[in-house]
């Protein structure tokens, strides 16, 4: 019986010497699927180069790999497909497949346990974006406006609520808008937002797009607020967003990073995880002409952050490459 994802080929076989009169040969084509984010951030792009990649390099003994790149919600949303086994392989933020695999935070008394690692991509940064003439210069000045922080439940979401309650405030404090990073940034452009809240490789397309057109500020996260987060969101690095980033911003910019993990579940097969984690690692080169973050991409880096089981075909590359487990 042939399953969702799996379709059996008959290739008709052709006259070769000795083999005339043979039976017909029978080609398996496996479809791999990643969910990435919304077109608005930096998985969606990423995710569909590396889709290409697999479908053209990645190698299976008599099948063929075709892999697709779906949008979808993040991490949080993505992690659940994984749960449920409705997706081959996901993006997300380690902090969430952490998480989840605990059944900690949101996951608290529904624990994923089938989750696992292919391997880390790329440190995602934390960009607090306003207008420049908003008068938002730091997280406190959010008080009494809106910011837009992802759906409900998801990991932007969670993190808007830990920022807000290392800096004494609560959530009543703001008004929440829960768009994507492309609405988000829309409202913003109109004037119907004051803020928003978007992790994500950068450059982030959503954010260059709103520099553009107007005059933005990247708002600081840095000092004893942020040190208190950290505490309990240990996987939020201090990063420095790199003046020239974007249009306007002139100077390097503190705030905060979470590595970004290429996941999967039990179920998907040694072979296939195999397969596609050499042609990510392998191919990192072409993933950088898609988006800077993809050069930052390393196999020497791609157990970092990675705190869940990794998978035995993704473990089987890293022991043949001689990266440390």
């Amino acid at each position: 019986m042939l399953t969702r994802r799996t379709l059996m080929l008959s290739v008709a076989a052709l006259p070769l010497a000795g083999l005339s009169g043979k039976a017909a040969l029978a080609q398996t084509r496996s479809f791999f699927g990643i969910a990435t984010g919304g077109t608005g951030g930096t998985y969606y792009p990423l995710g569909g180069m590396l889709a290409q990649l697999i479908s053209n390099t990645a190698e299976l003994p008599d099948t063929k790999l075709s892999a697709t790149a779906e949008t979808g919600n993040a991490s949080v949303a993505n992690t659940k497909l994984l749960a449920r086994g409705e997706i081959e392989s996901a993006f997300a933020a380690a902090d969430i497949l952490d998480a989840a695999y605990k059944g900690a935070g949101q996951f608290e008394g529904a624990q994923v346990d089938n989750i696992r690692a292919i391997g880390a991509l790329y440190p995602e940064t934390v960009q607090l974006v306003v207008r420049a003439d908003s008068g938002i210069e730091k997280f406190e000045d959010l008080a009494g406006k809106s910011i837009s922080s992802g759906s409900p439940g998801s990991g932007q979401w969670q993190l808007l609520g830990d920022l807000i309650e290392a800096h004494g405030m609560s959530r009543d404090d703001v008004s929440e808008d829960y768009s994507s990073f492309s609405q988000s940034v829309e409202k913003i452009k109109d004037g119907n937002l004051d803020a928003s809240l978007i992790t994500a490789g950068s450059p982030t397309s959503s954010v260059t797009e709103l520099s553009n057109g107007h005059e933005i500020r990247i708002v600081p996260l840095t000092g004893p607020a942020i040190a208190k987060l950290q505490e309990k969101q240990p996987y939020y690095v201090s990063s420095i967003l790199p003046a020239g980033s974007y249009k306007g911003v002139d100077e390097d910019v503190e705030t905060l990073a979470v590595r970004a993990i290429w996941a999967t579940h039990a179920d998907v097969s040694e072979d296939i995880i195999y397969a596609v984690t050499k042609a990510l690692y392998e191919n990192t080169e072409t993933l950088g002409k898609v988006h800077p973050k993809g050069r930052e991409i390393a196999a020497e880096t791609a157990l970092q952050s990675v705190s869940i089981p990794v998978h035995p075909g993704a473990a089987k590359y890293y022991q043949e490459i001689g990266v440390a487990q």
